[in-house]
């Protein structure tokens, strides 16, 4: 059954994607920053790609905290959003993986394939 909780969060996300939608070029990074999260380093994360995106001087990237993603035993996890609404998920992202999320990723438009959460989870590395 779903709840109006559900309800919230989904209409919420799908305002999120129609809003970056209509920024060209645009990037949203989500790190997220529960428990779970902090406690594998994603606050060392997070403060890497802000300084990446600062040292770049890029404008079309924002950087934000955000609660469980839900997939514990890979945190940290880096979710980027870009203004087609595509989502590419991270994970067991290290600190000095930020300059190569966004050099590669948000720069050149290459997914950084060593992270991506679907390659860690059919692989079954969850160690």
């Amino acid at each position: 059954m779903i709840t109006l909780a559900d309800l919230e969060r989904i209409k919420s996300e799908n305002n999120f994607k129609e809003n970056l939608r209509k920024k060209k070029n645009h990037f949203r990074i989500t790190v997220g920053m529960a428990t779970c999260g902090i406690t594998a380093g994603a606050k060392e994360v997070y403060d890497a790609l802000v300084h990446e995106v600062e040292l770049s001087s890029l404008k079309n990237v924002e950087v934000v905290e955000v609660g469980c993603i839900g997939e514990c035993a890979l945190e940290p996890i880096v979710e980027v959003y870009d203004s087609k609404g595509t989502r590419t998920t991270y994970c067991k992202v290290r600190s000095e993986d930020a300059e190569r999320i966004i050099n590669r990723h948000i720069m050149k438009g290459f997914v950084v394939e060593d992270l991506l959460l679907v390659k860690h989870k059919k692989a079954g590395y969850l160690e």
